[in-house]
């Protein structure tokens, strides 16, 4: 968030919330799911990158790594082979996410067990009565 957004937000009487600018970030289309597959498997080639995020397009890819890259997440290698190779991973600045990422990965992970066994227990009293 811009110090003017952060000024404008306390002018108008509410106080400004200092994650907005993250969680906007990170809140793009297929986001996530790119920072969790760099640091769940580490530096990977766009190809790989690609294929690990099922049913992003090439231009959505790269799309959203320059997002990324433009925010100081994601860091692109380039090296001038042929073809060429450029490689992904995650910046020292990314890796700050690895604990806040972490522990939203466990509570998503708990929610669905939760929300499946309460579908599971819905659809069976269903079927007794």
């Amino acid at each position: 968030m811009t110090e003017a957004h952060a000024s404008e937000s306390q002018e108008s009487g509410g106080a400004a919330c200092p994650m907005d600018y993250i969680l906007r970030m990170l809140m793009g289309p297929w986001t996530t799911y790119i920072v969790y597959n760099l640091r769940t498997f580490g530096p990977q080639r766009f190809g790989e990158l690609k294929r690990r995020v099922n049913g992003i397009s090439a231009k959505m890819l790269t799309e959203r790594l320059r997002t990324l890259e433009g925010a100081g997440l994601v860091k692109r290698d380039y090296e001038a082979t042929i073809p060429p190779k450029v490689t992904y991973s995650l910046t020292v600045r990314g890796h700050e996410l690895d604990g806040v990422l972490g522990s939203l990965a466990e509570v998503a992970i708990r929610w669905q067990a939760e929300d499946a066994a309460a579908k599971a227990s819905r659809t069976a009293e269903l079927k007794a009565a």
